[in-house]
């Protein structure tokens, strides 16, 4: 699989709305994952100043991550192959 990176501007969003975001990525991934389309939500970075939203997920195509997005109801500026450098 490949890493993706999805880019959100989410400037005003509460924590409890970020909270939501998030668990509703995870649900679609699961549900998309058991029904044949294998993708995993990894995490995701805030800055809650100006609202930049980072979201990483391993997948196999930019098209399956923009439609667990879609799906999902969470909003997205972008979604770009990334490379995951954490340690």
């Amino acid at each position: 699989m490949t890493v993706y990176l999805v880019e959100r501007s989410l400037k005003g969003i509460s924590m409890e709305d970020l909270g939501g975001a998030q668990k509703a990525a995870i649900s679609k991934a699961a549900e998309m994952s058991a029904a044949g389309t294998d993708i995993k939500y990894i995490r995701t970075t805030f800055t809650p100043d100006d609202g930049h939203c980072m979201c990483l997920f391993d997948g196999n195509s930019v098209a399956d991550v923009q439609r667990l997005n879609e799906e999902a109801g969470i909003p997205f500026d972008s979604v770009v192959e990334a490379l995951d450098l954490t340690p």
